[in-house]
């Protein structure tokens, strides 16, 4: 385990050495001690973890050495320690940026261990979290996050390549269920915002009447329910990248507000008048085709414009090919080992059935059709009959007919019962419902044996 580098300047030899003596009582400490200003600041180099400095030195004062340490690396705790208690020293040395001030008197040793405790625990959660989007810029890595050998895909990947070497806006388009989100995801973090946040907002998922808030944050007592300041979406994503899915079902109204943050780079909370400056990589999404609703005027140009910036459009499953078999092995491998199965295989009957689907849900419905299928199967291979998208009239079930959910459990309960031969305890074993529910329906004629 590497040491955890303390730096004491203390130019009063007694109580350094005690300092340096309680400190050390902690094996993970490795302490170095200086008695002026000077001879810290030349051995910054050697990367302290932690340094605590006398407010009175003979060569230097403490707000003079505490903002050179900060100019060399602002990231180094810093704790000062004065022989006199005066408040407003003390808050101009937070303000510069220490991170605690002490008297010196009997106590202070105790203070400043619990000081280092505290400092540690950031430092290892704030490592923690660097390690985790480190992991989360790899999950987004393009090869990895994106599955994909057709030619569609392989000239999607070369855009993307070129979106992340830069700044600039992007929109995607595509179908229901082609990966959106992934793609924007895959974006941020193989670009140079990866370590700032990435918000994503579903403009079709907020009410309308809360929408300007959700954005753009509200002051306190701005309408009635607001009882503190909140932040809102582009706040949270200052820094980073704020992708906008579903952006043609903004209202017309707030069009002309999210213009206006996008060509000020700030925005105002609703209720207030403090403006905030805002660096915000922007990515939108729509299933719709966006010039198409700028004919309508239900959309604004000169917003189309502005967010259109590098365009991407996700091709339909069904035009990728055998794209549908390698997405396939993947959502079974990442299902089996979730629910730690063995491994299944894929008959080539299966494939077949597969290849041959139109998938309107496009890849988030593949993957329920293969999960399903894992569940389905003997436990070694995922046969013809495992796969389920078509109801007893071999159309498909979430067709353009649209069904009751209670409609659509018949369907499922009638293909797995012609499947199982009117099995009913089996079909509610596999299906995970009561035989009851089974017998239920029948007794009620909504769904018939054959």
């Amino acid at each position: 385990m590497e040491q955890f580098r303390i730096f004491i300047v203390e130019d009063d030899p007694w109580y350094g050495e005690i300092l340096e003596y309680h400190l050390s009582l902690n094996p993970d400490n490795e302490i170095y001690r200086f008695t002026s200003g000077k001879d810290c600041l030349a051995n910054l180099s050697k990367k302290p973890a932690l340094i605590s400095i006398d407010y009175s030195l003979p060569d230097i004062n403490g707000v003079e050495l505490l903002k050179k340490i900060k100019q060399y690396n602002p990231d180094i705790p810093v704790i000062v320690i004065s022989g006199q208690e005066d408040v407003s020293t003390a808050v101009d040395l937070l303000k510069q940026g220490a991170s605690d001030y002490f008297i010196k008197d009997d106590n202070t040793k105790e203070l400043v261990w619990n000081a280092i405790l505290r400092i540690k625990e950031h430092q290892s959660l704030k490592q923690e979290v660097e390690d985790l989007k480190e992991e989360l810029g790899q999950k987004y890595d393009f090869s990895k996050a994106i599955k994909g050998n057709s030619r569609a895909m392989v000239k999607i990947f070369a855009m993307l390549e070129k979106a992340s070497r830069t700044n600039i806006n992007v929109s995607i388009t595509g179908e229901t269920g082609t990966g959106k989100e992934v793609v924007a995801k895959a974006i941020h973090y193989n670009s140079e915002r990866k370590k700032k946040p990435f918000v994503a907002v579903n403009m079709a998922a907020i009410p309308r009447e809360l929408i300007e808030s959700e954005l753009f944050g509200h002051e306190k007592g701005a309408f009635t329910g607001a009882l503190t300041r909140k932040s809102g979406k582009f706040e949270e994503a200052n820094k980073g990248t704020i992708f906008l899915d579903e952006i043609a079902e903004l209202d017309l109204s707030l069009q002309s507000k999210i213009l206006r943050v996008l060509q000020e780079r700030e925005l105002i909370r609703v209720g207030g008048n403090e403006k905030v400056e805002l660096d915000v990589r922007l990515i939108v999404a729509t299933h719709k085709n966006l010039l198409d609703e700028v004919k309508k005027g239900t959309f604004r140009e000169d917003l189309f414009y502005r967010i259109m910036g590098l365009p991407v459009e996700l091709p339909p499953l069904r035009e990728r090919g055998d794209d549908v078999l390698l997405l396939a092995k993947f959502f079974l491998d990442e299902f089996c080992k979730s629910n730690k199965l063995g491994a299944i295989g894929i008959a080539p009957e299966a494939k077949e059935k597969l290849m041959k689907y139109g998938y309107p849900g496009n890849v988030r419905e593949l993957k329920a059709i293969i999960d399903l299928s894992a569940v389905m199967c003997d436990g070694k291979n995922i046969n013809e009959d495992d796969i389920f998208f078509a109801s007893s009239s071999s159309a498909d079930i979430f067709s353009s007919v649209e069904k009751t959910m209670k409609e659509y459990t018949a369907d499922i309960i009638i293909h797995f019962l012609k499947k199982y031969d009117n099995n009913v305890v089996k079909v509610a074993d596999k299906l995970d419902i009561g035989k009851s529910t089974i017998y239920k329906m029948i007794q009620n004629n909504e769904i018939t044996l054959n």
